[in-house]
């Protein structure tokens, strides 16, 4: 395997090179990037850097004389625009192609967005530097999604003195994910401050004033951010030939043709650890899978190893820091087994099916949290494991 190509200057594709050389790839080695940025931390986008308590100068991942010492091949600001299997050659936008032994695919995703022009997203550098610029006091911003991204933004927001209106199509927002009882406390926090938020109501497109909503109402602000979910960056794959479908499909080894693998938010993989294919949107799980990929990519045949990891990510949302270990999507229970939901400083338990599948804490300590990863990561058996508090 003298040529690997990979094609997302992300944290998953930074992790895939650095592990493709320390594991001993001498040949050639191309890193693609559509962004003209060294990798970059995203996370903080939407928390110290869009409260100016971060400059961009801290988010690279590592510093430009890391970076040169891998003996790259750097392709920055430079979209990859299609991929030909059977020739094995990404296609780039400024026409060239690059021939390769082995593809990690590690392009992330974009934000959804919604009709209209002028809203803000908040995916990139550029993004967040510029919605930050009209974040000032008494201004007034809808944010259109309450999910973890939007809820971070709007409790920026508030802080830099701004009216937050915060728009959620489900009843409660998160439910899906961590269940009714823990989202309902979660929400609570943004009433308590003040934070005008609106539930069971649906955005149709973003106006010159502000968002319509289905029933025609017209929701005022002078900065509207958009923040209703994502979709992989698969589109330069169409007529690939690889699976796609919400991301690109991999096996358990996070291969999706032969020689091609892909890391990071744009795979979907079946993890044998919870007997379920999924895609994950976390920045811990983007590194891992970078290097379970380069890893795979490089290994001999019958020495690959399923990547079976338990996700994690956290939030910080006001005083609250929220963490959590596991897959809670698509859970049968949820049980408070340490704290008080009340005060919003708890751990609970999530199960699937007969077994431990999750864990979310809020306002603990990390301890508090980490000890429930070992059960997740051993499939636990429910009734074995969790001890609800009388």
């Amino acid at each position: 395997m003298n040529r690997v190509v990979v094609v997302g200057a992300s944290a998953a594709g930074l992790a895939a090179v650095e592990i493709l050389r320390r594991e001993g790839h001498e040949g050639d080695l191309t890193l693609v990037g559509d962004e003209p940025h060294l990798p970059y931390d995203r996370p903080p986008l939407s928390k110290q850097v869009l409260a100016s308590e971060w400059e961009e100068d801290r988010l690279p991942l590592r510093r430009a004389e890391d970076i040169s010492a891998l003996g790259l091949d750097l392709r920055l600001g430079t979209a990859a625009t299609g991929l030909d299997v059977g020739r094995r050659a990404v296609l780039l936008a400024d026409g060239s192609e690059l021939p390769y032994d082995g593809l990690i695919v590690a392009t992330g995703v974009r934000p959804r967005r919604l009709p209209g022009e002028g809203a803000h997203v908040l995916r990139t550098l550029e993004d967040a530097l510029t919605l930050r610029e009209r974040l000032e006091p008494g201004r007034r911003l809808v944010v259109v999604g309450a999910g973890f991204l939007g809820a971070e933004a709007a409790a920026v927001a508030w802080r830099l003195g701004a009216r937050v209106t915060l728009l959620e199509p489900a009843a409660v927002p998160l439910a899906h994910a961590v269940g009714e009882e823990v989202g309902r406390v979660l929400s609570q926090a943004h009433r308590d401050r003040g934070v005008d938020l609106r539930c069971g109501v649906t955005v149709t497109e973003v106006t010159e004033d502000g968002v319509r909503l289905a029933d025609g109402e017209i929701v005022e602000a002078d900065e509207v951010l958009v923040a209703i979910g994502s979709l992989p960056n698969t589109d330069w794959l169409a007529g690939s030939g690889l699976p796609l479908g919400d991301g690109v499909v991999c096996d358990e080894y996070l291969e999706a043709a032969r020689g091609v693998y892909a890391a990071g938010d744009v795979a979907r993989w079946y993890n044998p650890l919870f007997g379920t294919s999924m895609r994950i949107e976390h920045r811990t799980n983007a590194a891992e899978q970078g290097m379970a990929a380069a890893r795979n990519l490089l290994a001999a045949p019958g020495a690959r190893k399923p990547f079976t990891p338990v996700p994690y990510f956290w939030s910080d949302q006001y005083d609250m820091k929220i963490q959590a270990y596991g897959f809670l999507r698509g859970h049968d229970e949820v049980a408070v087994v340490e704290g008080d939901l009340a005060e919003r400083r708890f751990v609970a338990a999530y199960r699937t099916g007969d077994r431990v599948s999750g864990a979310l804490a809020v306002g603990m300590p990390p301890k508090a949290i980490r000890q429930w990863r070992q059960s997740i990561a051993s499939g636990a058996a429910w009734g074995d494991s969790v001890r609800v508090p009388v």
